[in-house]
């Protein structure tokens, strides 16, 4: 039987042109693995979220979630289930101190869409494992408000000299992945266009970050 993932695309600020095809590519990412329940609506965070294997913010932007939507997403994770965010998650409830300890790092800014090069620092983990150790692409090369490291355990990074306008210098974490509570955390910077969504690189990089944090995958020796 399929886990399912309720995949939340709200949006009250930025709205990426992305969204349609990101949904569209999730669903067909995992093909009898991983199901996918796609909403706008805050009222499904609301609901009990259990049958869900994870919960995944694709490309959200500014406050999506009720006071009892907040309450229902944090007492899911620390009671064990998973949460993945992608790209504009990190753009998100910014006014709910607890998202931003559960992502990690909140975004800040970022220089024009262009190509750059994308360091892997830990090749065992799903979401990394078929990388080369320098990995060429175009995005958005999101800076953040603070280095993740320190909670979180690092599995991409930008390399800064690749690309004109970074502002974190040589440590630049992309994508991480983290415990909360009993719970998984995964988050990647990266899938800003619509392009990525049908690029096989890109499209393993999130499977294995979405298998993970269903808790279908584990990094190499764990």
């Amino acid at each position: 039987m399929a886990s399912r993932l309720l995949v939340y695309t709200r949006t009250t600020a930025y709205r990426h042109d992305s969204v349609p095809d990101a949904v569209a590519a999730l669903r067909t990412l995992d093909p009898g693995g991983l199901a996918v329940d796609a909403t706008e609506d805050p009222a499904a965070l609301e609901a009990p979220l259990t049958p869900y294997a994870a919960v995944v913010f694709l490309s959200t932007s500014g406050e999506v979630l009720t006071d009892a939507g907040r309450s229902r997403l944090a007492a899911y994770i620390e009671a064990g289930g998973g949460f993945a965010g992608v790209h504009a998650a990190a753009c998100t409830e910014y006014d709910w101190p607890y998202f931003g300890e559960l992502l990690g790092a909140r975004f800040t800014r970022h220089p024009v869409y262009q190509p750059g090069q994308v360091v892997v620092e830990d090749r065992t983990h799903p979401a990394t494992a078929h990388l080369p150790a320098r990995w060429d692409l175009t995005d958005e090369w999101y800076d953040f408000d603070t280095n993740p490291r320190a909670t979180a355990h690092i599995l991409l990074r930008a390399d800064e000299n690749s690309y004109e306008g970074g502002g974190m210098g040589t440590d630049h974490p992309l994508a991480w992945y983290r415990e909360q509570g009993a719970g998984r955390v995964f988050y990647t910077a990266l899938g800003h266009a619509s392009p990525a969504y049908a690029d096989p690189a890109f499209r393993t990089h999130l499977l294995g970050g979405l298998r993970w944090a269903a808790g279908l995958a584990h990094p190499a020796g764990a």
